[in-house]
């Protein structure tokens, strides 16, 4: 039965969904969940495996997705898309929390427009940025000791070999499409997969990584007044980003958006399931200092997204010793407790570190 401590996990049968409910099992054996999805037959084993759980079939295409819960639960975790934001606006109407961390830049703004009309009666945490908030989390963390952010630099390795759902596989969707950066306090459009840099990774392996769409690149302007932000991707394999850089450059991918194309495009990005590593670096720099980031999952990205994930509900619910979030929109750089991520991570198998910087010379 779906009580008013219970915590919906939508999408919770899934790759991200699965880990994240394991991890929240393990330290938090007395919060109820429910796995909830469109299919009950999986939603039912994982709910059987982990114990204190339910199944419950739930369609986030539907007009009021949690009218089919057996009733009012705590918090919602939105781990699909939710297209026409019917998750949220369902939550919303009946004051309960929400995890949100499956938005694109754009849709993540439709969101904070959609609430602002209408503040919410619990808090509703838009965590969608690199894995799960885990970069603007860590990045206002290193704010506190750098002082004033004026530039980060993100840089990701993606394994091709690592396990990815349906969902992750969608920003193949947007790779022929400009956004918006802010570099000097100022914004300009770029295209993904262009103004390659080379990014030396923890383990001593150089990368080239170029310029991808991801949430924090608007946030961390706004929230933190970071002058300038930029993340970048690149592959373990050299020849898929050389080859996925050379279409952009030539304009192929741009003429790959057609929707007939779709399984093309996704299929450039075809994964083993095997499982790989996931690393990602950011430098910040401050008006105190320069500080690096580093992480690394040796259990893969989809791992490292439920962590960031578990840190959004630990964060939203009050589970992580302090207070639960307020009523009102929030994003992960908002009430970022460095010390407590950094402590997560760890526990669960994650290398982090921050380790100071020289600062840059001025060009």
């Amino acid at each position: 039965m779906v009580t008013e401590e219970s915590v919906v996990l939508v999408g919770g049968y899934g790759v991200v969904g699965t880990w994240l409910a394991r991890l929240l099992r393990e330290r938090h054996p007395e919060l109820p969940l429910v796995i909830a999805g469109r299919r009950r037959e999986p939603a039912e084993a994982l709910a059987r495996r982990l114990g204190n759980a339910e199944a419950a079939v739930l369609d986030v295409a539907a007009p009021d997705p949690l009218a089919s819960l057996a009733g009012r639960p705590r918090a919602v975790v939105s781990l699909v898309n939710d297209p026409e934001d019917a998750v949220l606006r369902s939550a919303v109407r009946e004051g309960v929390a929400v995890l949100d961390i499956t938005r694109w830049t754009s849709r993540l703004k439709a969101a904070v427009l959609r609430l602002a009309g209408t503040p919410p009666r619990a808090p509703v945490l838009l965590s969608s940025a690199w894995m799960a908030g885990l970069v603007p989390r860590l990045v206002a963390g290193a704010a506190e000791q750098v002082g004033r952010v004026e530039r980060v630099d993100v840089g990701i390795r993606f394994a091709l070999a690592d396990q990815a759902g349906p969902d992750s596989l969608e920003y193949m969707d947007r790779l022929g499409l400009t956004f918006d950066i802010t570099e000097g306090g100022a914004e300009r459009q770029v295209l993904p997969l262009t103004e390659g840099r080379r990014v030396l990774f923890p383990d001593g392996r150089p990368t080239r990584v170029f310029r991808l769409d991801t949430p924090e690149q608007t946030t961390l302007p706004l929230v933190l007044g970071a002058h300038t932000v930029s993340t970048r991707l690149g592959f373990d394999s050299g020849a898929v980003t050389w080859l996925l850089a050379a279409l952009q450059q030539v304009g192929l991918l741009r003429l790959l958006q057609h929707p007939r194309l779709t399984p093309m495009r996704r299929a450039l990005m075809a994964s083993s399931g095997k499982g790989g590593e996931a690393a990602w670096v950011a430098d910040v720099e401050g008006a105190r200092g320069a500080l690096r980031i580093e992480v690394v999952d040796p259990k893969g990205q989809a791992h490292l997204t439920a962590v960031g994930a578990l840190l959004g509900v630990e964060r939203l619910l009050g589970r992580d010793g302090a207070p639960a979030l307020a009523a009102g929109v929030w994003l992960p750089e908002h009430d970022a407790r460095p010390e407590l991520a950094l402590a997560v991570l760890r526990d669960c198998g994650v290398q982090a570190r921050f380790e100071a910087q020289p600062r840059r010379e001025a060009a």
